[in-house]
């Protein structure tokens, strides 16, 4: 632990701003607890106790995670300072691990991804739907520099949802640091005499972030990103269907700016194929351009088939997906929900698999295919069917995902879910 030292305060409004951002994005007096992530280090830690005293004057409960990458030998220790912090406010406390063995490279996007994922799982099972995280000014400004200099780490935002699917469905993440600088954060924790862990890896110019860092100091005053153009408008006007199609009017993306309608673009392939993968940025620009010209076309892209006539487009899951491996069949037990090919929660009534309609139609009954004959015919393959035990073949009872994962991605979700 690092003791630092008294000096006067910079920030000593950093309790009101985030006060202020907490009452704009959650609900005051909601029963669901608020999650707060605890890493032990200055940000974090400042976070934490401004949360604790918003969450006392709006009737919240709050439940601090902290995750134990298992990198350094001095994690236990940490996570123990964690705990104490939370026993100290008096405030619930769960540390999930990353187990298992690690990857000899990309070492801190796979330590970013692990901790996004049990950071996800925590708050689910403690019944939380948004995360708090500690992403100061700086973390902008050097997500920023280090995409001068190739990488492509997005700047973080105040309010998104969680980037982890589908551990993350219906998840968001908070931050309401983003207007303060380290600096002053560090300043208002010494006047109350707080202390806080500093990790070696925040220095170790081996990695990109740091780097960023030492660039920053070297060549101040470099300007966080203009805010991302707004997608929301198109992802409001867009309908699904019962199979997890995406539509929209084809003038409505004609009439959009470039970069809105290669963000709605990006999210509508990214939610109708299921996946976590986002296209490539390349890719969308060039299908942008031909869905705002003239003509029909069909198009593939990141799992997604994306049809257009003159008056609509469609953004519907790609049946050839399972030649490579998609539309894998879900096994379930009884009462068990999970999530099949990223886009259908199913909640099991009994012990079934999962499967890709694909092969299996002449199966269903006549009104099952009654309500088939009113979906895209290059979207019928791609859904979900039940097989049970007995080998009897039926539609699923299953909620499609896509359309509001689709808001959420856009920005048409502004607040704490009810």
């Amino acid at each position: 632990m690092r003791v630092a030292a008294t000096r006067p305060s910079s920030a000593s409004d950093l309790q009101a701003t985030v006060g202020e951002v907490l009452d704009r994005r959650l609900r005051p007096g909601h029963a669901r607890p608020v999650a707060v992530g605890l890493s032990g280090g200055g940000d974090s830690l400042a976070l934490l106790l401004a949360a604790e005293a918003w969450a006392r004057r709006a009737g919240r409960e709050l439940l601090v995670l902290t995750v134990d990458h298992r990198l350094r030998p001095a994690s236990a220790d940490w996570t123990v300072a964690c705990a104490a912090t939370a026993a100290r406010l008096g405030l619930a406390f769960r540390t999930p691990a990353w187990d298992g063995p690690k990857p000899a490279t990309g070492l801190p996007a796979a330590a970013r991804a692990a901790r996004h994922r049990l950071l996800a799982a925590a708050a689910r099972q403690g019944g939380a739907r948004v995360i708090l995280l500690g992403h100061t000014a700086d973390d902008v400004r050097e997500a920023a520099r280090m995409r001068e200099t190739g990488s492509t780490t997005p700047s973080p935002r105040e309010w998104s949802p969680s980037p982890v699917w589908p551990e993350g469905r219906g998840l968001f993440l908070l931050r309401p640091l983003l207007s303060l600088g380290r600096g002053e954060i560090r300043d208002w924790l010494s006047t109350r005499g707080e202390t806080w862990i500093d990790d070696p890896a925040n220095a170790d110019l081996a990695y990109a972030r740091p780097r960023a860092r030492r660039d920053l100091a070297e060549r101040p005053g470099v300007a966080p990103p203009a805010d991302e153009v707004s997608a929301k408008d198109l992802a409001l006007a867009c309908r699904a269907d019962a199979g997890g199609g995406l539509h929209l009017k084809r003038a409505a993306l004609r009439d959009a700016a470039p970069g809105a309608a290669q963000r709605f673009v990006s999210a509508a392939c990214l939610c109708a194929a299921g996946t976590d993968r986002p296209p490539a940025a390349a890719r969308v620009q060039a299908l942008v351009a031909r869905l705002t010209g003239a003509g029909e076309l069909a198009a593939t892209l990141a799992g997604a088939r994306i049809e257009a006539d003159e008056h609509e487009v469609r953004f519907l899951r790609e049946a050839g997906e399972a030649a490579r491996g998609g539309l894998a069949p879900l096994r379930l037990t009884p009462g068990e929900t999970g999530v099949w090919d990223g886009r259908f929660e199913i909640t099991a009534e009994g012990s079934m698999e999962v499967r890709a309609l694909a092969g299996l139609a002449k199966h269903l009954s006549k009104a099952e295919w009654a309500e088939l004959r009113a979906l895209p015919p290059r979207l019928r393959p791609t859904l979900p069917v039940i097989t049970d035990a007995a080998g009897q073949v039926a539609r699923a009872a299953a909620e499609p995902l896509a359309l509001d994962r689709l808001l959420a991605a856009c920005g048409a979700v502004n607040r704490e879910p009810p």
